[in-house]
């Protein structure tokens, strides 16, 4: 079956996938009872409809109830059209926190991480001639602080700055039959020399010595590179040399950037003694980051950042987006205010949301969702989920940056915990290990440990305040060393480091006839609210010792009502204004 949706993974994609999104039947479970009862194998405690992949607490699920622990879903799939030798595979694209799933009664899989995607062979647990009983249990402690969770609030309703949760199934369910032997992973990597990039091919299944991958890329209908691998141990790789004239003359042309955002095409080929046995889409923008002194590197090019900070949050579905078309409206949205780039804050980026970027251009820092206590538990789980979040994303030319922690989250003693330092020098340091070729951002927001980047969070409504702290490189080093924009150190060590510096939080001015959390300034009229917008990206964009900053933010959300955009992304000013600030 195929699906006119958006690829759920846009990257890798097959003609023909099996969307398994809809009506599912739902059974909430806060005495723990179903496992010890076998709900998996029965039908009748599933009472209730639900609206996959949207979470149960979110208006659009069809169930609208807060306060979930432990809830199971179930819904029939097939049957499926399987030929002789090969497989089904089963995607899940988000399932929070600890996912069990059965098919048919087996339990085939067991997930920890609410953000990432997992996969799982369900073949042999497929009966070919009648549908079969697809079963998922999530459990997410919702006060269990050592669990990665970013803005979703632990206490009962949201407070201050958190949101209200996103519980279970909350991205796209799907499936799709593959060859014997498959393409299961693909990462693309460019290098410092224009036109070259890694490839490197994962296979799966039947893997055997007499497998090779075909490797062609091809821009603007014009067939660029082609290229055969062995595969050894269930793996291909090669770094390709695309050679073309335009490399020399107009490397703008075919390099990645937010302005020129051009992707090459490709398909990727698997062969047994010249027989295709499988064959997938996917595409590679060559663009290289990096850093020289102060100034943040795109392809080798000095590149100041205007960013703003995307909460991704929608009113009706939460954390998940209502829509292909919501996803792709953001990213022109954003385009269109003048910004060229975001920070995805305190959730893991949709890879359709992801792709948007790639397509439209914009470059994403990437946030790992946080934990709040530091115990070994939190750590293990936060690395874990870095470890997939990268496995995941690295091919994206969109993503620039991981931002490894936020504000102290998770290590809150940071400041003086020598543990909680090595903490976050170590998962920096393994993110640098796992994707070297991005920039990492170690704790972003003050109290500096080890990164690629310092990001400072200055609120201050004041404009000549920004210059005071960030008008000159002099006085930006000045602030590093010894302010307290946040009432935190900058640094634990007390020095400036010789790396870029980003004001990665400024702004938050609100203006809505609503309350809004205190933390952010405020005013009452659109003209008032245009001219504090504008004094301060003024400022902002004006101070020398910055490589670029961090509007917050895109939009309202809930009781942080500080956004450029309403909750609906309906824009609180003209947006020909906004972007004449913005991008001015």
């Amino acid at each position: 079956m195929t699906s006119d949706r958006l690829h759920p993974r846009p990257q890798l994609t097959r003609d023909a996938w099996i969307d398994l999104d809809g009506e599912w039947g739902f059974a909430s479970d806060p005495d723990d009872r179903g496992l010890v009862e076998g709900w998996w194998r029965r039908a009748e405690p599933f009472d209730r409809t639900i609206l996959v992949p949207f979470p149960p607490e979110s208006a659009a699920s069809g169930i609208e109830e807060p306060l979930q622990r432990i809830v199971w879903y179930r819904r029939e799939i097939g049957p499926l059209d399987v030929p002789d030798g090969h497989r089904v595979l089963l995607h899940l694209t988000a399932v929070d926190h600890l996912a069990d799933v059965w098919v048919d009664g087996q339990h085939v899989a067991r997930h920890e991480g609410g953000h990432t995607s997992f996969s799982i062979d369900i073949t042999r647990a497929v009966t070919p001639d009648r549908p079969v009983a697809l079963v998922v249990r999530a459990l997410d402690e919702p006060s269990a602080l050592d669990q990665p969770r970013g803005k979703q609030d632990w206490e009962d309703e949201p407070h201050t700055i958190w949101y209200r949760r996103t519980t279970g199934i909350w991205r796209q369910v799907w499936a799709e039959v593959v060859p014997g032997s498959y393409v299961d992973e693909l990462r693309w990597t460019p290098l410092d020399r224009p036109g070259q990039v890694r490839v490197e091919v994962g296979v799966a299944g039947h893997v055997v010595d007499s497998l090779e991958v075909d490797v062609a890329l091809s821009w603007e209908g014009a067939p660029g590179h082609r290229t055969s691998l062995e595969v050894h141990g269930g793996r291909a790789s090669a770094v390709l040399d695309l050679r073309d004239p335009r490399f020399d003359t107009e490397p703008h042309r075919l390099l990645w950037t937010p302005e020129s955002p051009t992707l090459l095409r490709g398909e990727v080929r698997l062969r047994r003694d010249d027989v295709v046995v499988d064959r997938v889409g996917t595409y590679v923008g060559l663009r290289t980051v990096g850093t020289h002194g102060r100034s943040i590197l795109l392809n080798q090019r000095p590149y100041h950042l205007r960013l703003v900070l995307e909460q991704a949050f929608w009113p009706q579905t939460h954390l998940a987006a209502p829509s292909d078309e919501a996803l792709s409206d953001e990213v022109r949205l954003i385009k269109s205010l003048g910004f060229n780039g975001l920070r995805m804050h305190q959730t893991v980026a949709d890879p359709r949301f992801l792709y948007e970027c790639d397509r439209q251009g914009l470059v994403v820092w990437a946030d790992a969702p946080a934990a709040y206590r530091f115990s070994p538990t939190a750590l293990s789980r936060t690395v874990a989920e870095w470890m997939e979040i990268v496995r995941r994303d690295a091919s994206h030319p969109s993503v620039i940056a991981w931002v490894a922690f936020n504000e102290s989250w998770g290590v809150p003693d940071v400041e003086t915990d020598a543990d909680q330092q090595h903490a976050v020098r170590a998962v920096t340091h393994l993110l640098k290990a796992l994707d070297p070729t991005r920039l990492v951002i170690g704790n972003d927001g003050w109290e500096y440990v080890a990164g690629d980047l310092l990001g400072v969070h200055d609120y201050t409504q004041d404009p000549a305040v920004v210059e005071a702290r960030y008008g000159t490189q002099e006085r930006t080093e000045a602030t590093v060393r010894s302010g307290r924009p946040g009432a935190r150190r900058l640094t634990v060590a007390g020095e400036a480091p010789k790396v870029p510096v980003v004001l990665s939080e400024f702004g938050g001015t609100t203006f809505s006839e609503q309350s809004s959390w205190e933390g952010y300034g405020h005013v009452d009229e659109l003209e008032e609210f245009l001219d504090r917008v504008g004094q301060l990206v003024r400022a902002v964009a004006a101070a020398d010792g910055l490589a670029g900053w961090c509007y917050t933010q895109l939009t309202d959300t809930l009781q942080e009502r500080n956004g450029l955009l309403d909750e609906h992304r309906v824009p609180k000013a003209p947006v020909e204004r906004l972007r004449e600030i913005i991008a001015g």
